[in-house]
């Protein structure tokens, strides 16, 4: 499912215009993408949780060479699903 695919859903789940459901969604996202930025954690009860973690540097290798290579440590998004939402898949 793409982006506009969603809207489309939101759109007809809701009861509300395509143009409001891009609304609502870029809202949604936009407020999630803030908080994680700040370093918050976002938990939707029954969905899941988005958080930051950091990811420590470590050696890796270029497929093509197979020379060893060092990955930067960096921050990275985490999704844990919820109970209800772990069940239904």
């Amino acid at each position: 499912m793409n982006k506009a695919e969603l809207i489309e859903a939101i759109a007809v789940d809701a009861k509300m215009t395509k143009a409001d459901a891009k609304r609502a969604l870029d809202a949604f996202i936009g407020a999630t993408s803030g908080a994680l930025k700040k370093g918050d954690r976002v938990a939707l009860v029954g969905f899941g949780s988005f958080s930051v973690t950091k990811r420590a540097a470590r050696k890796g290798r270029n497929p093509q060479t197979g020379k060893e290579i060092k990955i930067a440590a960096k921050k990275v998004v985490k999704f844990k699903p919820g109970n209800d939402l772990a069940s239904t898949i």
